[in-house]
């Protein structure tokens, strides 16, 4: 827990309640916030850390791929 990511989120609050939450919500999952949460609370092993960033990875590479492919 040594690196903690700092949010700041700001949103304008108006006379419609449900629209700010609802772009609240979405500017949360933009940011990763609740990702990073999740990553803190359980314990993952420094293997299991590795190779999820490794199929980040090949995911990523596919993905550019694909997309250099449309291009």
């Amino acid at each position: 827990m040594a690196n903690k990511k700092v949010f700041n989120i700001e949103i304008s609050v108006g006379e419609n309640l449900e629209k700010s939450l609802k772009q609240l919500k979405k500017k949360i999952e933009r940011e990763g916030v609740v990702r990073d949460m999740k990553r803190v609370v359980y314990h993952e092993p420094a293997t299991q850390k590795r190779r999820k960033k490794l199929m980040r990875a090949i995911k990523n590479n596919y993905l550019k791929s694909i997309e250099n492919l449309l291009k």
